[in-house]
């Protein structure tokens, strides 16, 4: 079976893993500058950073040329940190936190400028990153979530004009009812606002459902982020940053647990592995086998976990410059590749 082409973002420029038959890694591209996030589609690719010596901004190519632009970021911006397709356009996220839009790929940039008029943006505290928005989710139909760190989760129903808070177990009008917590259907009273310092969220295979890996646990949302329930019972830890989940399988999602964030931010007990539920979260497995079983102190960042929508193949990538895969749904993994330097983003292009 072929592989697929991989983006591989790290703090000194983007990096290829072409796939086919065998893995082949190119790179440093786009000047070495700082890639945060990075997306693929076809032939065209997008890879966005900045920082320190270098702009904020997002790199193109077309053509097998590489550009980049930052025009249109507002003076402040310090650089992009993710990146999402919606329709026509281009979405881009910055620190500090804003939501920028591009409808020529990428060429020029304009602020959606609601998002940061809601009501105490101006009361946002940054994490340990800086204030970031480095998570951006679409449904083709004019919705937007955004996760930003450590605000919070910001929906707009609009494609960006107006934005409302998702910080609460219960976002609906009025004080919280019921919520349903278990997988078959059962459900228990939550109510009450969650950790804002959310790290990464993720689309399951089902109308409104997204996964979060939170600062303090994993949650789950079936109806686009109007409730939260967590579903960290089982996993080895509270704190981690990826999430992924199934192109296919709603049940289906994986998660990279870290000893906690005040521990050193490695795997528990020194020994690496991907943590898989089949049930949305109600149950998780430990997978494993061939990934690092000892002495293991890596870290795997918020975009570093990424999926391939067409045959759910998993991969990540380390702060220690490695690249896991499985072509199994995580049963079993492969380094397909070393040294590199911080790996901050793992994506697959698609066709």
């Amino acid at each position: 079976m072929a592989h697929p082409d991989l983006l591989v973002g790290t703090n000194k420029g983007l990096f290829v893993i072409h796939g086919a038959e065998e893995w082949r890694v190119e790179g440093p591209l786009c000047g070495g500058m700082g890639i945060n996030h990075a997306l693929g589609h076809g032939e065209r690719l997008w890879a966005a950073g900045g920082g320190g010596w270098y702009p904020a901004g997002v790199w193109r190519r077309e053509a097998g040329e590489w550009t980049l632009s930052s025009a249109g970021f507002e003076d402040g911006v310090q650089s992009v940190w993710s990146l999402a397709r919606d329709g026509d356009r281009l979405l881009a996220g910055t620190k500090p936190a804003a939501l920028y839009q591009s409808h020529d790929n990428g060429a020029t940039w304009a602020k959606l400028p609601g998002l940061n008029a809601v009501p105490g943006a101006d009361q946002w505290q940054p994490g340990a990153a800086g204030l970031t928005l480095h998570t951006i989710l679409t449904d083709g139909h004019g919705g937007i979530w955004v996760g930003i760190s450590a605000a919070g989760v910001f929906h707009s129903p609009d494609g960006g004009v107006t934005w409302e808070a998702r910080n609460r177990r219960s976002n609906r009008p009025g004080p919280a009812g019921d919520l349903p917590r278990h997988w078959d259907g059962e459900e228990i009273r939550a109510e009450g606002e969650i950790f804002h310092c959310v790290h990464n969220m993720m689309w399951g295979a089902a109308p409104g459902l997204i996964y979060m890996q939170n600062h303090q646990g994993v949650y789950r949302s079936r109806d686009g982020a109007l409730s939260w329930e967590e579903v960290t019972e089982g996993l080895p830890s509270t704190f981690g940053f990826p999430i992924a989940a199934h192109p296919r399988d709603a049940g289906t999602v994986w998660t990279f647990p870290l000893n906690g964030d005040s521990e050193g931010r490695f795997p528990p007990d020194a020994r690496a592995a991907v943590w898989r539920s089949r049930d949305g979260g109600e149950s998780w497995e430990k997978t494993g086998e061939g990934l690092p079983a000892k002495h293991c102190f890596f870290t795997v960042l918020r975009q570093g976990m990424a999926v391939d929508a067409r045959d759910a193949g998993v991969y990540f990538g380390t702060n220690s410059g490695s690249v896991f895969a499985s072509r199994d749904e995580g049963d079993s993994w492969v380094e397909i590749a070393r040294h590199l330097p911080t790996v901050l983003c793992v994506e697959v292009v698609t066709p």
